[in-house]
């Protein structure tokens, strides 16, 4: 192919190079020039363009394209109708994608004008998603190229495959020990039937047993004698060794143990074990969240029926750090509420201030429906999926201290309240525990706010694959509390004056989850007398729970 500028008066049936605009018409890139289409490119001066004319032997891109793509399609997949040089390769059906980097490698090394690129292998792809693309990137490519690299992907295995996802027979076995909470069992069973469902199966068998070596071999050999194909165990303790009670439960059966522990983050406490036929994957206790897991990783190539060694998960180090280290995930159920149980987002009410503007009275103590205001604040954070609560006190501390009574918070004091809202963030945040991910700031003043709001809160973060700050809108207006994940923790420490954190949601746009809740509870705060007397009207013609 020849490629380069050329007079306009002799560029017919040459291929334009760029797009270009000409009077009202648009001639796209590889555009085939006729005669009119030179006599108006003439007439508006472009005395010279950029174009290519094919050459004896080439092959134009989108016939170059399919025939590439037939060479190097696999089993489980479909090829796409070439169109402007690219053909895509599509899962005929939900899956892994299965390359062969060798055969991949070897074709892309014959011509730099021909390309496939694939997924990561062993990604999962939905049916009809792409696993593969074939892309050539001029106009057209030299035949004996395009034969040279159609030979590299004829070896006798696929370049590129799907492992399409098969249903199995899946156990779910839970130890549990004493104070174990049941709803912390059914929420784990929901969340595995939420992560098997994206792989086409379901829960086959579910189990409750005691934290016993012997419990956990009689549950095993049961759920073998069933045709479970692949045991989740999921232990009331963590895998800690060999000699734990899950993996000795496991040896009792004359099951073997393939590996203990991964390179991935979270997942690193997972086991990868057999009985007889049954394969089992005993899990650590982040594994109750339905976010990627390391054990994802294995239990998505059993079910797509791809073997798995020790020595498979040793090479999953690289790419195995699926999110921060500092943090944990939360378990979420779907569009419902956030398990309280193991909740890694505390709730932090924010009641150090003066109150100047509601006059003589402290608004914080001031009954709305015969309950203070800030009890009202902290009941519904008590009743929502954030814990702990931790109440910021400064004026008046013993009042509010009083005020709350025997509620199950964490006082802590701001000896420098009189210097700011930021001085009660930083207070705030010392006095977090180590093991949260992020922290919900709810105004001591704000009485109207429900625990479903702070739930949606909760539920969206969990989502969230990234550090994210969830701020609640009602009617597009943002409003509070705002849930912030620990990564910003340190800038919101360096805030200064009364003015909170809040420019610092400007500053991180990117970061930012709006969550519309259906109530303007999130918008009313009362600090006036006049808010109060509102507030006050419209909680007595409400029944609804705060």
């Amino acid at each position: 192919m020849k490629f380069g500028t050329v007079r306009t008066a002799e560029a017919e049936g040459a291929l334009l190079a760029h797009a270009m605009r000409v009077s009202s018409r648009s001639l796209k890139k590889g555009h085939i020039l006729g005669p009119a289409d030179i006599a108006l490119l003439i007439a508006e001066g472009h005395e010279e363009i950029v174009a290519a004319r094919l050459e004896p032997g080439d092959i134009v891109e989108n016939d170059a394209a399919a025939k590439l793509g037939a060479a190097v399609i696999g089993p489980g997949l479909s090829l796409d109708a070439a169109f402007t040089g690219r053909a895509n390769l599509r899962a005929a059906a939900a899956g892994l994608v299965v390359p062969d980097r060798a055969v991949i490698d070897a074709v892309n090394a014959i011509d730099e004008r021909l390309t496939v690129a694939t997924l990561a292998p062993f990604r999962a792809v939905p049916a009809r998603g792409i696993a593969a693309t074939v892309k050539i990137i001029p106009f057209a490519v030299p035949g004996n190229a395009l034969e040279a690299a159609i030979a590299a992907a004829a070896i006798g295995r696929p370049a590129v495959r799907v492992a399409a996802f098969r249903p199995r027979r899946i156990g779910l076995l839970q130890t549990v020990l004493p104070g174990t909470k049941p709803g912390l069992i059914e929420k784990t069973v929901e969340a595995t039937r939420v992560r098997l469902a994206s792989m086409g199966t379901d829960l086959a068998q579910c189990a409750r047993i005691r934290h016993a070596e012997a419990d956990v071999a009689a549950a095993l050999t049961a759920f073998r004698a069933d045709g479970i194909a692949i045991a989740l165990v999921l232990g009331g303790s963590a895998i800690i060794d060999r000699r734990d009670v899950v993996p000795m439960g496991l040896l009792k059966t004359g099951g073997s143990i393939d590996r203990l522990g991964m390179p991935i983050d979270p997942g690193n406490l997972t086991l990868l074990g057999r009985l007889g036929p049954m394969h089992v994957l005993g899990l650590p206790g982040s594994a109750r969240s339905p976010r990627p897991h390391g054990f994802d990783w294995v239990l998505q190539r059993l079910v797509a029926g791809l073997p798995v060694a020790g020595e498979d998960i040793a090479a999953m180090g690289t790419g195995g750090l699926l999110k921060e280290i500092a943090s944990r995930p939360m378990p979420r159920e779907g569009e419902g509420r956030p398990a309280r149980g193991a909740a890694r987002v505390a709730a932090v009410v924010l009641a150090a201030g003066r109150s100047r503007r509601m006059g003589a009275i402290n608004k914080l103590l001031a009954e709305v429906e015969g309950v203070p205001m800030i009890l009202r604040s902290i009941e519904t954070a008590l009743a929502s999926g954030a814990h702990p609560v931790v109440v910021v006190t400064g004026y008046e501390a013993d009042r509010l201290r009083r005020a709350v009574a025997d509620r199950p918070v964490r006082f802590v004091h701001n000896p420098d309240f009189a210097d700011g809202l930021s001085t009660s963030l930083k207070t705030a945040i010392a006095a977090l525990p180590g093991e949260i991910e992020g922290a919900l700031f709810c105004l001591g003043d704000m009485p109207m706010v429900r625990v479903a709001d702070i739930d949606r809160l909760v539920g969206a973060f969990s989502g969230s694959a990234r550090p994210s700050i969830c701020v609640p809108t009602h009617n597009g207006k943002r409003g509070n509390p705002v849930l912030w994940h620990r990564h910003f923790f340190a800038e919101m420490k360096e805030v200064a004056g009364d003015t909170g954190a809040r420019h610092l949601i400007g500053e991180h746009a990117d970061s930012v989850i709006e969550v519309a809740v259906e109530d303007d509870g999130v918008l009313v705060d009362v600090d006036t007398p006049a808010a109060l007397a509102a507030a006050r009207a419209v909680r007595s013609t409400s029944s609804s729970p705060p």
